[in-house]
């Protein structure tokens, strides 16, 4: 994963930048499944590695070409922001190791959370309009972002008089 953030910063190709990105996202759904957070990494999994990849990719085919290269940044900015990310992981790992965490013995207690139900519940308490009202919200969105990233083609209309 950090190979493939890495390359994704880095690349100069912004459609390879893309798919490394998807690497990387994949990966953290993996690490969710290890850890047994499921739901957690099935969300991962179906909103960003399937829905903002998709967009993402759709957004560089329409707006740019695929063979753009990006700009490389100067030196100076490169260094900026390295020094910046290291000190970010710095007060991160300060942070982390300082804080006193406490083991939590014999607590067997499980929650019964039934998420799917109230997702597909159109009674109260459910979520199925906000879902559907978003997702035609979302449709119109991408709509609309490819009518402007298409833009309209000039007219080949003679103004001369006879």
């Amino acid at each position: 994963m950090i190979v493939f953030a890495i390359a994704s910063v880095t690349s100069r190709k912004m459609l390879r930048s893309v798919i490394y990105l998807l690497f990387v996202l994949i990966g953290i759904a993996g690490i969710f499944f290890l850890i047994d957070y499921n739901f957690l990494a099935a969300i991962q999994l179906t909103i960003y590695a399937g829905g903002i990849i998709v967009l993402l990719i759709f957004s560089v085919l329409l707006v740019h070409h695929i063979e753009m290269e990006l700009e490389i940044a100067k030196t100076t900015k490169q260094l900026l922001t390295g020094s910046l990310c290291l000190i970010g992981l710095v007060i991160f790992l300060i942070t982390i190791y300082s804080y006193d965490f406490k083991e939590v013995k014999n607590h067997l207690t499980t929650s019964t959370v039934d998420i799917g139900t109230k997702l597909l519940s159109y009674g109260p308490g459910g979520f199925i309009l906000p879902f559907e009202v978003i997702s035609v919200l979302l449709l119109a969105i991408m709509i609309g972002a490819i009518i402007i990233a298409k833009g309209s083609k000039p007219s080949n209309k003679n103004n001369s008089s006879i």
